[in-house]
């Protein structure tokens, strides 16, 4: 699989998004590649790729516009090993909506900077967050703002809620897609993680079929954005923010969950208890036969969260 672009030749010619700077052939091939550019359209899409810096680190946003006039904003936070141009079906569900969509590679993803898959602390995937909440501000973008996130980006989501709820510039709808609260086997996990780590700082990534997509994992293994290593830095990273957020006191928003029951990434039982602590009777969606990466399960399984998002839309 050959491709014509390159993070580190991409990332430091983009300005902020406010700039309004045109995309370069590198950034079209880029967008191309993942079909971020949403080609097959009748209306070609309006969209940008731009740079901000947040938690020390150089992130990479883009946004696009609806053909018609925005109603809403919808923020999306991809998960761990994941970046943005893995999301295009969701980014396309909120177009149809008449949503702006905006989006940012987190620290160590994608097209942003920082050592591959890693972070020092689950804190800085917040600062991210609030440093595309400032891009968003800065181009005016509708509100309401909405937010979706995938598994880690989930995590990102639900922690924003549970700090901020009430005073978080996104008072729209909060969409949980397989929300990382712990991981499956999290006990034998983190005795592991306390093992190996005065030896080693990762460990070869284990790739797994995490979709019923038979077509996604020969994609995601071709990837050039996939990182190859598992940094023991995130898993304790992970393992100082599990306690963290489950000590904090619950909130009023009502977020939505969807939920695959086919999961073997998540412990997505013990984690649907949590939010239910956490939050005020969250809408909540079990798929029997779904797996981990809902944003890119079968087209019949996202139409039955995408029919169930619609109703409260």
């Amino acid at each position: 699989m050959s491709v014509a672009f390159s993070p580190e030749s991409l990332r430091p010619h983009l300005q902020p998004l406010v700039a309004g700077q045109p995309l370069s052939s590198e950034d079209l091939a880029y967008q191309h590649f993942y079909g971020l550019d949403f080609a097959q359209r009748a209306v070609p899409v309006r969209r940008q790729l731009g740079r901000f810096s947040a938690a020390g680190y150089d992130l990479v946003s883009q946004v696009w516009w609806p053909e018609s006039t925005p109603k809403a904003t919808l923020f999306v936070i991809h998960g761990f090993y994941d970046h943005m141009g893995l999301y295009r079906h969701v980014i396309e569900w909120g177009l149809n909506h008449g949503f702006v969509v905006i989006a940012c590679d987190l620290p160590g993803h994608g097209l942003s900077s920082g050592e591959r898959a890693s972070i020092g602390d689950f804190y800085q995937y917040q600062e991210a967050l609030q440093g595309l909440f400032i891009e968003a501000q800065s181009l005016n973008l509708p509100q309401p703002w909405h937010l979706i996130g995938q598994s880690t980006g989930g995590a990102v989501v639900l922690d924003h809620l549970l700090h901020h709820g009430e005073q978080s510039p996104a008072q729209g709808q909060a969409i949980l897609l397989a929300p990382l609260v712990r991981p499956k086997d999290w006990q034998w996990s983190k005795f592991s993680y306390y093992l190996l780590r005065p030896f080693v700082k990762g460990i070869e990534r284990r790739f797994s079929e995490n979709t019923n997509d038979p077509d996604f994992m020969p994609f995601l293994q071709a990837d050039p954005l996939q990182p190859v290593r598992l940094p023991t830095a995130w898993v304790g990273a992970m393992a100082r923010w599990i306690p963290r957020v489950e000590a904090l006191p619950p909130s009023a928003r009502q977020p939505l969950v969807i939920q695959g029951q086919a999961d073997k990434t998540v412990d997505w039982e013990h984690n649907l208890k949590v939010l239910d602590a956490k939050f005020n009777h969250p809408q909540v969606l079990l798929i029997p036969q779904a797996r981990h990466h809902l944003a890119n399960e079968t087209a019949d399984i996202r139409a039955q969260y995408f029919a169930f998002l619609d109703q409260h839309f």
